[in-house]
């Protein structure tokens, strides 16, 4: 994060003696990240944060490879997956590399359990649903097409207003997931030509510490492995914290899109980065303005990097026939673009309405049982000429 917050109650210097009313101490955490040497966070707990009643394996299936794929573009609709769970186990794999992957869920239960991802940070995406982001730090109100940033090694969980009908895409990243260098200044703030500022990203708040003894599942995923761990402790005791590691939320809506003469690559639309993939977001916008300018994007290969759509909402100017929560994956070394007609049909149109989630990765995509079971078969031909 760029910013620096504080909250709750914390000492006058780090690394001191921090007394509660009866003499003993409070617990000093400090969450660190890249080796003490990049953001961090301190937290004071009530109680010791390592006290581990019991640790067991658990198992979940996510997904596995389908690993005789060809290369060619893909259409998947994932709305289609009917199998729900709660907001950890209700998560499928589509797509993996060694630097990040995807999942959609169908949100169906509530759950007390608490949720740590220790080797990769997350983002989630709330297509659909409303609640609320509980973690060690504090709350955040969820809304509909919030992006929720979730450091790795964070505790938390997600409660949701209903469950009706709460589905999500998930992102995860084994590097910190970043707001682009370019957006911000050398000391972190954010410029004023960025497409978000500080005033966009909404952060946790503190809750009345739970101080309370029992046997609390935790658990965590760790590469492709979870366990359950039994805290002894309420992990949600902090009775203060402050630094720049932390949950945020950020919305699609509150995105300022750039506008150009003619026609922006895809990379004006960036909205994080990490390690070898970067996320784009694609929010309703004025078109280009060049009196023969063609609004649609031209056809394209992406020879360095495979290109995920998660399609999420409105009239897509480039092809026909997109559900909600539908996923394109044009893989490099294929050219992809408009359908035929959509090219001509662009041309003098003002502006456009959608709402769509981009992740570029710089590796090849490796995809799941999870993406083979809801394609669209007949995808790769709908360049065809009807």
């Amino acid at each position: 994060m760029p910013f620096y917050i504080k909250q709750g109650s914390i000492p006058s210097k780090r690394h001191i003696a921090f007394r509660k009313e009866d003499g003993e101490l409070y617990r000093e955490e400090l969450f660190s990240t890249h080796g003490f040497s990049n953001i961090y966070s301190n937290k004071y707990h009530h109680n010791m944060p390592t006290k581990v009643v019991r640790v067991e394996p658990h198992e979940v299936d996510h997904g596995q490879e389908w690993k005789d794929r060809i290369l060619q573009n893909y259409k998947i609709h994932t709305a289609r997956i009917l199998e729900g769970g709660n907001f950890f186990t209700a998560r499928k794999q589509h797509m993996f590399n060694n630097d990040v992957a995807m999942y959609t869920a169908k949100v169906t239960s509530d759950t007390e359990d608490f949720y740590r991802n220790a080797y990769a940070d997350e983002v989630v995406f709330v297509h659909q649903g409303s609640g609320t982001l509980l973690s060690e730090y504090g709350n955040i109100e969820i809304r509909q097409w919030d992006y929720l940033v979730i450091p790795k090694g964070t505790t938390y969980q997600l409660k949701f207003d209903n469950y009706d009908d709460v589905r999500l895409f998930v992102i995860e990243s084994s590097t910190m997931i970043s707001i682009p260098s370019h957006f911000r200044t050398p000391t972190g703030q954010m410029l004023e030509s960025a497409p978000y500022c500080e005033r966009d990203i909404r952060t946790p708040e503190l809750q009345t510490a739970t101080v309370e003894k029992g046997e609390y599942p935790l658990y965590i995923k760790y590469g492709d492995r979870y366990q359950k761990t039994i805290l002894e402790w309420h992990p949600f005791d902090l009775v203060g914290w402050d630094g720049a590691c932390y949950p945020w939320a950020f919305n699609i809506d509150d995105y300022a899109p750039l506008v150009g003469k003619i026609h922006l690559p895809p990379s004006s639309h960036l909205v994080f980065t990490a390690n070898n993939f970067v996320v784009c977001n694609f929010v309703p916008r004025l078109y280009d303005f060049h009196p023969e300018s063609i609004p649609a994007p031209y056809y394209h290969s992406n020879v360095d990097s495979d290109e995920v759509l998660y399609y999420v909402h409105g009239d897509f100017m480039s092809r026909t026939g997109i559900e909600a929560g539908s996923i394109t994956l044009h893989p490099k070394g294929v050219p992809h673009g408009p359908q035929p007609g959509k090219t001509e049909a662009s041309i003098g149109k003002k502006e456009t309405y959608e709402y769509a989630v981009m992740v570029d990765t710089f590796a090849p995509l490796n995809v799941t049982n999870h993406f083979k079971s809801c394609l669209e078969d007949d995808y790769n031909q709908s360049w065809l000429e009807q």
